[in-house]
């Protein structure tokens, strides 16, 4: 049985004219049928006496449908919003708060953020800040196969909506609203949008959230800004709709595109995502951490391919590998190499132990070919390095302790995914996960959590700068590196008192032991490591 739709209305800045709204909203269930909700963006209250106001507030006069408003956003009215978590201002007018998700009995997800935006600390009682922006992202990004939201609540408009859309009128929209706001908007990919502040009624042509033959299909957001209440120029204030919550619904009818959809305003122009910005090769750390031996034996003798020689007598030639443009200390057929590291070696990745390691087990994969990030990999390297991370997950596991996986893509030519052993007994994935999002947030960096299962090629264009953590559980944080980064970030959290308990060992370099001590180190771990070496064979 179909879901039945709930229906719902939205209004723009009331400023104060409660009866008017309200006695329109009579008139509009008197005519077709009750709605189940009425939210309310922009100035709630305005300038006006509060005479209206008290007859709502004592119950003399009430709202004739269960409404919501956002918070100020400006200090004249900052006094009528006492607690920032919401509360009743009047029977049937409930104040969401300053930020958050309000879900239904029904399952229909609301996300709410109220007031303007400031870049200034410290941030007025009527504004939002990045950090506000970013705790409701990951917030939401947290939750398991994040899709999107159902609707967004915001005061002011986001900036450049306008562009690939329907004239948005008189408001610039390059120069009007705000950018964080937009980032929000890309981020939690609401089905609609409402917002208001510029006295105006917009209804953009609906955007869609993926880019065309890249990503999967997605829904399309609408947006919709609403004029003031009673305005003199009748510009439409209150708009009616109906819709299912997301969740509830079958994914083919909810990907289902509109005729009239229009690119994603918040991307740059195809012809700029499509060539992207070049960014220069950073200089390499000014020494090489990680070194590796092509000399020692590994179990079986193997073919140039990496195979056991005991395969097909007519083996296929061998792909040629993709080459450095200069001198590599990662390639694995490189003369520049310190060989003794390597542990294990596969068709297309090896493994090799950390040189300074934060602990005596911790390991890379690395491809044997040349390629800079996990992004630009082919479909067979990408299908092997999956094969290593779910082989060193047993493996490790079977040790009494879970792995972290880190890439830090910016200031190294070779992909480099370090996997650290963290002991079972010295916390859980989440005491881990909540390790970097702090640091993260000391340091003003943006980790923003992936859904699970979900491709890095999909939010990281090949040549672009990142950094981002996989933790034993598949759940992964990213952070879009633009301009500088701490390059020991992610080995720094680890050694942390919070997990490891090493922040003596945070440096590489402060960890260095004799090339006899690390042959023994790689002795050791490939012994231990054969019982679950699939590139043997049977």
């Amino acid at each position: 049985m179909a879901q039945k739709p709930l229906r719902l209305l939205a209004c723009g800045d009331v400023e104060g004219k409660f009866d008017v709204l309200f006695n329109r909203v009579r008139a509009i269930q008197k005519k077709s049928g009750n709605f189940d909700l009425l939210l309310c963006v922009g100035n709630f209250f305005g300038s006006t006496p509060d005479a209206e106001w008290e007859e709502y507030k004592t119950g003399i006069k009430k709202a004739p449908i269960q409404t919501y408003v956002l918070g100020a956003n400006n200090q004249e009215t900052v006094k009528y919003f006492q607690d920032v978590d919401g509360c009743e201002l009047a029977e049937n007018i409930t104040y969401l708060g300053r930020k958050g998700v309000f879900t239904g009995s029904s399952g229909l997800q609301i996300v709410y953020l109220s007031g303007t935006e400031s870049l200034n600390e410290p941030v007025p009682g009527y504004s939002f800040s990045p950090k506000d922006v970013f705790s409701l992202r990951t917030m939401l990004w947290s939750t398991s196969q994040f899709k999107g939201v159902d609707i967004l609540l915001t005061s002011p408009w986001p900036k450049y909506v306008g562009n690939f859309g329907n004239s948005s009128g008189e408001v610039d929209t390059k120069k009007c609203g705000s950018a964080l706001i937009s980032s929000l908007a890309t981020g939690l990919k609401p089905r609609y949008h409402f917002a208001a502040l510029e006295k105006t009624y917009y209804e953009r042509l609906p955007y869609r959230n993926h880019i065309i033959l890249q990503e999967n299909a997605r829904h399309a957001t609408r947006f919709i800004a609403l004029a003031n209440v009673g305005n003199p120029e009748k510009k439409k204030y209150l708009y009616a709709f109906s819709i299912v919550p997301m969740k509830l619904m079958d994914v083919a009818e909810l990907v289902k595109q509109p005729p009239d959809v229009t690119e994603n305003p918040y991307r740059k122009s195809v012809k700029e995502a499509s060539i992207g910005k070049q960014i220069p090769a950073p200089e390499e750390d000014s020494a090489c951490q990680f070194f590796f031996d092509l000399n020692e034996k590994q179990g079986r003798k193997r073919s140039s391919t990496g195979r056991d020689n005991k395969s097909s007598p007519h083996p296929k030639q061998p792909r040629k590998l993709p080459q450095p443009p200069g001198p590599c200390w990662f390639c694995l057929a490189s003369p520049e190499v310190e060989k003794h590291l390597v542990v294990n070696i596969g068709t297309h990745c090896y493994l090799a132990l950390a040189k300074g390691g934060l602990s005596d087990d911790h390991v890379l994969i690395l491809p044997i070919g040349h390629y800079q990030s996990v992004v630009e990999l082919s479909a067979e390297v990408v299908e092997e390095v999956e094969q290593y991370k779910a082989t060193l997950r047993r493996f490790f596991k079977s040790q009494g302790k879970r792995c972290v996986l880190f890439e830090r893509n910016y200031k190294s030519h070779h992909l480099q995914l370090q996997v650290i052993p963290v002991p079972l007994s010295r916390c859980a994935t989440d005491d881990i996960k909540d390790a970097f999002i702090t640091q993260a947030q000391e340091q003003q960096i943006e980790l923003l959590e992936i859904p699970e299962h979900s491709d890095i090629k999909q939010i990281a264009q090949p040549g672009a700068a990142y950094f981002y953590v996989e933790f034993d559980t598949g759940e992964k944080l990213f952070h879009r590196i633009k301009k500088n980064f701490p390059l020991q970030f992610g080995r720094e959290v680890l050694a942390s008192e919070a997990i490891l308990n090493i922040p003596d060992k945070s440096d590489w370099r402060q960890c260095q032991i004799s090339k006899e001590e690390e042959e023994t180190l790689a002795r050791r771990f490939r012994k231990d490591f054969e019982p679950f070496d699939f590139t043997l064979g049977d």
